[in-house]
């Protein structure tokens, strides 16, 4: 009868400890797919930023190109200028000066 007994008393533990195990092993699952969809929810935020900034960054480079050339522009305009005042010294240089 003890033996009885104690046979029970182990197999009760042994189901019990795998009754917990089983808990234990599911709770791990749903954590991990909780961590893992968070994760990937993240990275996915991470990809549309790096996007925006990607067309930010085009927009900008087309900007300063535009500026670039309207600064190239302004350059030659200057460059004119300062032939006509040269040329206008010339002349009131050969006149006699004011």
């Amino acid at each position: 009868m003890e033996i009885t007994i104690g046979l029970i008393s182990a197999l009760v533990g042994m189901a019990l400890g795998y009754v917990g195990f089983l808990r234990t092993r599911d709770k791990d699952v749903k954590a991990s797919a909780a961590e893992s969809a968070i994760v990937t929810t993240k990275l996915d935020s991470i990809g549309q930023d790096v996007r925006s900034i990607r067309v930010d960054l085009k927009v900008n480079e087309q900007t300063i190109a535009g500026v670039s050339e309207r600064i190239i522009r302004v350059e030659e305009g200057v460059k004119q200028a300062q032939e006509g005042v040269k040329a206008v010294n010339e002349r009131v240089d050969k006149l006699g000066g004011v």
